[in-house]
């Protein structure tokens, strides 16, 4: 039963340095119970987003925001102020899927379940009604959403055990990032081959790798003659050879790269539905990168899983951040078991970073990602995390920045 009114938002900034051991190819942040998305100071933007759009979400009762989320999700999109600085893209969607996210936490505890769960034990009606299909119609309709939830019914049972048991394949970027030493990337990657992880993303090294990442560093012809040189190597894909917003760039770079047998990968940068409704239409990717916190929460991936179901494209999802990796496996394990139904080239991003943090970490065993069992959308922090990591108040903050002062 839902119930309940929301009386409170708060929003804590907290960052990690993780710059500083050279982690990652950007900086991610988490926000409380939200799960929210961004860099070093960028975050700041984000704070101000989320206290912008808080009216739409103060005293408003759960039951009626769950029993009109699409009405909610359009609501949230759709101020007429803060879309100017939109329309869903930037800061403001950020904090769209920062509330998302935390309204979908609260739903679930609520019922006992984990959000995974929560989408799992829906009727297709009631998945299709969260879904805002604005936009997107020329390519998914409700009708087709629904179809594709009810055949996705059909030996749902049997994958849920299968998860339950197996879990949901994994990859792991933890041993490759670029800032790191070549000594840093020997011992780091010994380690993940000890550890029994045999898919690995690397960052444009010259190394034997399976995965490749630009990070959207080059230009088209930049990206078709650099991997035009490195097929030698076989790798599986290229992420972000070019500008995330370069459709067509990204048609032109796959249509090169398709005969060499390497695929292009991208989305953790994709601002929303259309951009991938775009891409999928240009046939200008050969694997789908959703991001727990880029879109509108799980409102709007539910649509670009469905479209990618569509269009048969297969989702492995960007999961390289503080808490998303929590986040993430929620939307991937509901996926195979109601929407895809399959695991054929599919794995799930993992990193081994700052998962002690939260209360409700990741677990994964034999490279795979472990069903949660807690109740929400395993985004809650400790509090003592978040008290030292704080920005600029906290422990941790206050001790970096005294020393950049001296």
């Amino acid at each position: 039963m839902v119930r309940g009114r929301i009386s409170r938002l708060s929003v804590r900034d907290v960052r990690f340095p993780t710059s500083l051991g050279g982690h990652g190819s950007d900086a991610m942040v988490s926000a409380g119970y939200m799960g929210a998305r961004a860099c070093g100071p960028s975050y700041s933007g984000v704070v101000c987003a989320v206290n912008a759009l808080a009216h739409h979400v103060l005293n408003k009762d759960l039951k009626d925001i769950v029993g009109d989320f699409r009405g909610f999700y359009r609501q949230l999109t759709s101020d007429g102020q803060l879309r100017w600085i939109g329309p869903e893209k930037g800061v403001v969607h950020l904090a769209t899927a920062a509330i998302l996210n935390a309204v979908w936490d609260l739903w679930a505890k609520q019922e006992g379940k984990p959000v995974w769960k929560l989408l799992v034990d829906m009727d297709p009606r009631t998945l299709v009604s969260c879904i805002d299909f604005r936009y997107i119609t020329d390519v998914l309709t409700e009708e087709d959403a629904l179809e594709i939830l009810q055949k996705g019914q059909v030996g749902k049972k049997e994958r849920e055990e299968q998860m339950l048991a197996q879990g949901y394949p994994a990859y792991t970027t933890s041993c490759a990032w670029l800032g790191y030493s070549d000594d840093t990337l020997k011992q780091v990657g010994a380690t993940a081959l000890q550890q029994g992880w045999l898919r690995a993303d690397l960052l444009v090294k010259n190394l034997f790798l399976q995965m490749m990442d630009a990070n959207q560093r080059w230009d088209v012809p930049e990206a078709v003659e650099w991997m035009s040189k490195l097929a030698k190597f076989k790798p599986l894909w290229i992420e972000e050879p070019t500008s995330p917003d370069d459709i067509l760039g990204h048609a032109t770079i796959s249509k090169a790269l398709v005969p060499l047998g390497i695929g292009v990968a991208t989305g953790e940068q994709c601002h929303n539905r259309v951009i991938f409704k775009q891409l999928l239409q240009a046939k200008a990717l050969q694997f789908l990168q959703i991001d727990s916190c880029r879109l509108g929460s799980i409102n709007e991936n539910l649509s670009v899983l469905l479209m990618a179901k569509k269009f048969e494209i297969p989702v492995c999802p960007h999961a390289g951040g503080v808490g998303l990796c929590e986040l993430v496996q929620h939307l991937i394990i509901f996926d195979y078991i109601s929407v895809s139904a399959s695991l054929k080239n599919r794995m799930c991003e993992y990193v081994d970073h700052l998962h002690e943090h939260f209360k409700y970490p990741v677990m994964i065993q034999r490279a795979s990602y472990m069903p949660p069992k807690d109740a929400g959308y395993s985004t809650e922090m400790k509090e003592e995390s978040v008290r030292k990591h704080q920005y600029p108040d906290g422990e941790v903050w206050n001790k970096l920045l005294a020393a950049q002062e001296n």
